[in-house]
């Protein structure tokens, strides 16, 4: 049972009502986050905003799910795995490494494991990462832009992990099998 209401298209606020209706239809059903997050329309704007620029940046889609899985993995965000877990899935990314990211166990692609590595320093180390944490991720092949991006991922990552911990939202039947 979610501590906040969880809203519908049409319990949601006026202003948050065609962002909700919006995302039903894109995604079958509408999650539940998103109706946490229409408790305040500004926050639903500022996730759907913010995820739509984080889909842009120079990280491959599956660079960014390694991001958001190892980000909601270490914010015990259980809504979050099990979304960023389908969504890996969608895209074929190897169960062996999903199933490492949701446990932020060490990955068997380099390259990957060297992203994930510096997403949870950035997290833990609140940015503030070691000139040797930095190279480490530099000499895996990522750039500047790409540590800039890693925090975007995480900010992105943050308010919707906080906001499913506040409010103690319950997984959709429709991510439940990635739960």
């Amino acid at each position: 049972m979610s501590r906040l209401t969880i809203h519908s298209v049409e319990t949601a606020p006026a202003e948050a009502k065609e962002r909700l209706a919006t995302a039903q239809k894109a995604n079958g059903f509408l999650p539940n986050l998103l109706g946490v997050l229409a408790n305040a329309p500004t926050a639903l704007e500022a996730y759907q905003v913010v995820g739509a620029i984080n889909a842009r940046t120079g990280l491959s889609a599956a660079e960014r799910e390694v991001v958001q899985i190892t980000a909601a993995a270490r914010n015990g965000c259980g809504f979050c795995v099990a979304g960023h877990t389908k969504i890996a899935r969608k895209l074929d990314m190897p169960a062996e490494i999903v199933e490492a990211l949701r446990k932020t166990a060490a990955l068997s692609d380099p390259k990957l494991n060297a992203l994930a590595a510096f997403t949870l320093a950035v997290m833990e180390k609140k940015g503030q990462v070691s000139d040797e944490e930095l190279r480490a991720f530099f000499d895996a092949g990522y750039t500047q832009a790409n540590a800039l991006e890693v925090v975007l991922g995480v900010s992105l990552a943050t308010l919707c992990n906080y906001a499913n911990n506040l409010a103690q939202t319950p997984i959709n039947p429709e991510l439940q099998p990635f739960a």
